[in-house]
């Protein structure tokens, strides 16, 4: 295992990080236990010295079984990190009442506590409610050692959250596809200048750089980027060591389903290295960065023009879950359905929901068409027919296929 510094912490970290979001499961709601504390150990024995989960991951089973999985001296192996549900904390005793329970299911204390997917809304709640002062009390207490989060918005905002605390570290989403997309390449730079540990999640997309043989064939121009390359590797491992080449980065987390994946992406951090990447083996990249853009229909950047939509559709999001139906076809459908299922349908259960504090996006089944977005948007993107494609796939049931026929 290779090892790097873990910002200006003062100590190592395994390149690979077990991210514990993805474990094996016997359906949506079982993990196979078993299987995924076997997993965990392997990734351990072999080297790996960070575990991440949180609070809703596995509808909360996952912060258990890590804390199974960390019995019988494992624990003295790794750092482990979880991460405060902010979208579920009203008021400033729950940033409590959350830390002690996930120091229940864990059955120990965490190294790292993060925020988790803090964006400029919950930047503000952080602000109203004084979070960052429970952060530091529970430091004072011992009940964890490092301060942090996870982040999901703009580059600006991005900015905004480092120059407002000394963090310890930060997690962001980063790889060959997201450049330039919510922190990008601009954030983990700034996050390196100001000597902040840097911690990757999605470093795959969510398995979508890692296409298997069957599918390939039916991608033609990401297959012929790599027929053509004259290095050879799996796309998983070109996904992984694109993030690895970077200075700045400490450790990249992979959401890993099996035991397969475990030792593959183990064996690609024994060979991962910072600026080691050849310039033919950047051309690759880029080729394969080219070659997905076949593979998108809505040329959105996520640049939040279009909003607010005054009937509540979180728009890019949306538009981002349409571009993943057409990448993944029907097979994917139940998978990203999942995500568009959490958001309103309705003006009633938006405002209801608002109105009982919580974050809720509003989903295409809002869209008027009433046009306001058009003239909005840089991109030009005919808004109202993709929010028509996704009320016909989620709401009256059509087949992907068929809508994008």
């Amino acid at each position: 295992m290779k090892y790097r510094k873990m910002g200006s912490l003062g100590w190592d970290v395994s390149a690979l990080g077990f991210g514990a979001m993805r474990l094996p499961v016997f359906n949506p709601l079982q993990v196979n236990e078993e299987e995924a504390i076997k997993m965990i150990r392997y990734a351990i024995d072999n080297g790996v010295n960070y575990v991440d989960t949180a609070y809703p991951y596995h509808n909360g089973q996952s912060e258990i079984i890590v804390g199974k999985a960390l019995k019988e001296g494992y624990r003295e192996k790794v750092h482990l990190a979880t991460k405060s549900p902010l979208w579920m904390i009203k008021e400033a005793e729950d940033f409590d009442k959350f830390l002690n329970e996930q120091i229940e299911r864990l059955q120990t204390k965490p190294d790292i506590y993060l925020f988790h997917g803090l964006n400029r809304n919950r930047l503000k709640k952080i602000k109203d409610l004084k979070l960052i002062k429970k952060m530091e009390e529970a430091k004072t207490k011992g009940l964890i050692k490092y301060i942090g989060f996870s982040f999901h918005d703009n580059y600006d905002v991005f900015k905004e959250i480092i120059d407002y605390y000394n963090w310890d570290c930060c997690q962001i989403q980063y790889n060959y596809l997201d450049i330039k997309y919510q922190a990008g390449t601009k954030g983990v730079q700034y996050a390196g200048s100001k000597g902040i540990a840097l911690i990757i999640m999605e470093p795959i997309r969510g398995g979508k750089l890692a296409i298997p043989d069957q599918v390939l064939e039916r991608k033609p121009e990401i297959k012929e980027v790599l027929d053509k390359s004259e290095i050879k590797r799996s796309m998983p491992d070109w996904a992984l060591q694109f993030v690895w080449n970077h200075p700045e980065v400490s450790v990249v987390l992979s959401g890993m389903s099996t035991m397969q994946q475990v030792v593959e992406n183990v064996e690609s951090a024994k060979n991962s290295g910072i600026n080691t990447l050849t310039e033919k083996e950047l051309i690759t990249i880029s080729q394969l960065r080219e070659a997905y853009t076949n593979y998108v229909i809505v040329p959105c950047t996520s640049c939040g023009y279009c909003l607010p939509c005054p009937n509540g559709v979180n728009i890019p999001n949306v538009l981002r879950l349409v571009n993943d139906l057409y990448y993944w076809g029907d097979r994917g459908k139940p998978r990203i359905a999942f995500f568009y299922g959490r958001m309103a349908k309705t003006n009633e259960d938006l405002e209801k929901r608002k109105a009982e504090g919580e974050e809720v996006e509003g989903a295409a089944a809002l869209c008027i068409e009433c046009g306001e977005c058009l003239e909005k948007c840089p991109q030009q993107i005919d808004i109202p027919s993709y929010m028509e494609k996704a009320n016909k796939i989620f709401e009256n049931g059509e087949s992907v296929s068929k809508v994008f026929e």
